[in-house]
């Protein structure tokens, strides 16, 4: 109930931006986690050729969220959400009738180079509108999204039980209804005027050193949330020997977002200045990782079969405690930390930039995400070869940790923004 009137409190604009991306997410996550699925089984492509599938959509949106968000400032924010959700409408039309690899690589990177148009976009103009009551906008936002990704793999279950393509159609008439739905209620918001050209505007950000530091510092977040995807999964497996147990993290990372976010920042903006919120974020994040440094050296690997069903997970629930316990704090981590991160980040530079400040940080989370769970993964590779199991977790707690001490760093020398911006 609490959440529910939070977002009666929050103007009509700003819901429907959180509509929006409830229903982002809810496209997204209706197909992405089956599209790999698809490819190999369905189309009989080569590994090599999913992967590089897969990787083309992710890499066309992390890589242009700058651009982005460097036009939402010079456009318009309403312009550049309509028109990535039509994209993305497009985009995944097509892979519910393409199997050819040019057009299913036209699909991908198109699917992508839309996430990177409307969600820098999103984000400016929820910070833009929300006004005094930002932090809890990007609380809810990020409760709108958990709540899409719960429901999206749900209903992309059901669908894929009748066919690929009935699931693919129905995730391109979301988008395309959010696009509608944009097009009729989101009300137009002029830009502020340029005061210098794009490069310049990237030079600006570039040589802010501040904000670098900044994002040195928090992409931490995402970086150890990315293991909820990686690392998380992989060891509640191999403990278990039960697949589908890796269902049990993800659900208990929603219910922690979903029950507990809008409370969790209400706390921390009456208790704490940002800094203190993102470091402790940052603690968090790094600590979880602490018990399976020690249960996953003395966790022998399962010798099950791999299989499925309810009781199946329900045995292998002590096993996969503290992986559970790891996500659960975890993502009291990213609770804390993540909407003081994205409400911070476009207060480095001037107003009419903060489209341009949240594409930079979106390109440079995702830049550290890949090179993070590329070194976390040799890590693991390592520890196996030496018998150090504990090492990528002592990887990840230490990474966590020296993340939070920058953060300390960054506020002992006072350079957090004020609140108010020029």
């Amino acid at each position: 109930m609490s959440t529910i009137r939070a977002v009666r409190s929050l103007s009509r604009t700003v819901q429907l931006l959180l509509l929006n991306q409830f229903g982002v997410n809810l496209g997204f996550y209706l197909l992405v986690p089956y599209l790999a699925t698809h490819l190999r089984e369905n189309l009989h492509l080569a590994t090599g050729v999913v992967g590089a599938l897969i990787g083309t959509r992710s890499l066309s949106q992390q890589g242009l969220t700058l651009f982005g968000g460097s036009a939402a400032d010079r456009i318009g924010c309403r312009p550049l959400i309509i028109a990535g959700c039509a994209l993305r409408a497009v985009g995944f039309g097509a892979f519910a009738f393409l199997d050819n690899v040019p057009g299913l690589f036209a699909a991908a990177l198109l699917t992508g180079v839309a996430g990177a148009v409307f969600s820098p976009a999103t984000r400016a103009y929820l910070a833009q509108e929300s006004g005094d009551q930002r932090l809890r906008a990007f609380a809810l936002f990020n409760v709108a999204g958990e709540a899409g990704t719960l429901l999206g793999p749900l209903l992309g279950g059901v669908l894929l039980a009748v066919e690929f393509r009935a699931a693919a159609i129905t995730a391109a008439a979301v988008f395309a209804l959010l696009t509608i739905a944009q097009v009729l209620a989101l009300p137009a918001r002029a830009p502020q005027p340029a005061e210098q050209s794009v490069l310049a505007d990237w030079r600006e950000v570039i040589t802010n050193r501040r904000f670098l530091l900044f994002v040195c510092a928090t992409s931490g977040v995402f970086v150890l949330y990315n293991q909820l995807y990686l690392t998380l999964p992989l060891e509640a497996s191999r403990v278990s020997g039960v697949d589908s147990t890796v269902a049990m993290l993800f659900i208990a990372s929603t219910l922690v977002t979903l029950g507990l976010q809008v409370r969790i920042t209400d706390w921390c903006q009456r208790h704490w200045e940002p800094a203190t919120a993102i470091g402790v974020g940052l603690t968090l994040c790094g600590l979880a990782f602490a018990p399976l440094a020690v249960t996953g050296s003395l966790q022998p690997t399962a010798a099950g079969t791999h299989d499925g069903g309810i009781a199946a997970v329900l045995r292998s629930l002590p096993a996969i405690s503290p992986a559970i316990l790891a996500t659960i704090v975890l993502t009291l981590g990213v609770a804390v930390a993540q909407p003081f991160v994205l409400d911070r980040t476009p207060a480095f530079g001037r107003s009419a930039l903060t489209g341009t400040y949240l594409g930079a940080y979106a390109m440079a989370a995702g830049l550290a995400a890949a090179i993070g769970n590329t070194a976390v993964g040799y890590a693991t590779d390592l520890g196996i070869r030496l018998d150090m199991p504990w090492l990528p977790w002592m990887l990840l707690v230490g990474y966590g940790l020296a993340c939070a001490m920058l953060i300390g760093v960054l506020r002992a020398r006072a350079a957090f923004p004020r609140q108010d911006r020029s």
